[in-house]
């Protein structure tokens, strides 16, 4: 929600869109190769730079060894205020001792690529991303292969089958409301075309553009007799709202919600949940994941093939995917993708998990196939439909 993570938003791709259940878009094929040269002048032979597990490697405490000897990781497009990534990094930070070197915190999946293609083997190419979906889908030849201990109980549908990327965390479509100022809060789609709420409605970003908002349309459009192979009702639906004067045509920031400028606004759970404690002082920024149009997205890590300290790399995933890391997600209203596992193995942090938004029945998630053809739609009518 804030001007990081809108660009955030924007950068993680509109195609990528997935459920937070047990479903997604798995693409077929695997990554892999040999390392680069690493920052203490280590080449390919180093056994971390090929293994696709620990035990490849010598084990973990070989893992956390070599790691502490390479010394760093090189980490890229991680704001420390997007779902907890500043506690995330300082955590690794003080649990290995290792120096990281944060890259373009702000930059974009498409960035992240980059690096990894135009950096090569240098000591300063990424050694790990973050990225949207659609661009782990389609870069899949950059990447190592690495499966993490707990990979197991990562569902089949979050992971390509060989490790190439692993879903992380993710969030629902959910409105958000100030209930200062507005006396009823919106809880589904279908209450934002109420007349009461005109002038009060705003998406975060221009869907053409954002994937918050892209999702917002979609959701609207499975709200409204669409599906995921025609999204073309949700801008249909959309562009209602608009000519009734209930959607604001400005982008929600932290100064326009604390100003009472867009006081409902669509975006993923876990950044409007955000807003509620910024702002619980003033008011109650109260949060709902809307039922009938449920959509939801996660976002994929990846080993760069090429990483410059391919065992910090891979510890760095053991990290992440631990139970330790998955409730640091949690800590930032964020949903792990390994949530159901922890849950039932009394592993997930329980008041972390009370504090999420409730949600009733089960998400929409598309293809790549059908994001592509959604975003052409969009792409087309959007500007005309809410003129």
């Amino acid at each position: 929600m804030t001007s990081t993570s809108t660009r955030r938003v924007i950068a993680a791709a509109v195609g990528a869109l997935l459920a937070l259940t047990t479903a997604g878009c798995v693409s077929s094929g695997g990554g892999g190769g040999s390392g680069g040269a690493g920052a203490s002048g280590q080449a390919g032979g180093n056994a971390w730079a090929t293994a696709t597990d620990a035990a490849g490697g010598g084990g973990m405490d070989a893992l956390v060894a070599e790691a502490k000897k390479e010394g760093a990781l090189n980490v890229i497009a991680l704001p420390p205020d997007w779902a907890n990534y500043g506690a995330m990094l300082d955590a690794f930070k003080a649990k290995y001792g290792l120096t990281i070197n944060s890259a373009n915190p702000e930059g974009s999946s498409q960035d992240e690529i980059n690096a990894v293609q135009q950096l090569g083997t240098q000591d300063r190419a990424p050694d790990v991303l973050d990225l949207g979906q659609s661009f782990a889908n389609s870069n899949v030849a950059l990447f190592a292969p690495y499966k993490v201990a707990t990979w197991d109980s990562i569902p089949a549908a979050n992971k390509e089958a060989n490790g190439a990327w692993v879903n992380d965390y993710g969030g629902y479509v959910s409105i958000g409301c100030n209930a200062k100022l507005v006396a009823t809060c919106p809880k589904t789609l279908a209450d934002l075309t109420k007349p009461e709420y005109k002038g009060q409605v705003a998406l975060n970003g221009d869907p053409t553009q954002a994937a918050s908002a892209f999702a917002g349309i979609w959701a609207g459009a499975l709200a409204n007799g669409g599906s995921l192979q025609d999204i073309s009702p949700g801008v249909k639906w959309w562009g209602e709202v608009a000519k009734s004067g209930n959607l604001l045509k400005i982008d929600p920031t932290p100064a326009t919600i604390q100003s009472g400028q867009t006081p409902i606004v669509l975006d993923w759970d876990y950044l409007n949940v955000t807003e509620t404690e910024k702002n619980k002082a003033s008011f109650d920024w109260q949060v709902n994941v809307p039922s009938d149009g449920l959509f939801a997205q996660y976002y994929a890590q990846a080993v760069n093939k090429n990483a410059p300290h391919p065992a910090a790399a891979r510890l760095w995933q053991e990290f992440l995917y631990s139970d330790e890391g998955q409730n640091l997600w949690l800590a930032g209203k964020a949903r792990p993708v390994r949530l159901d596992a922890m849950t039932q193995a009394g592993t997930a942090d329980k008041a972390l998990t009370a504090a999420l938004p409730p949600v009733q029945g089960e998400p929409q998630f598309p293809t790549q196939a059908e994001t592509d053809a959604a975003q052409q739609v969009v792409a087309q009518t959007w500007a005309s439909a809410t003129a």
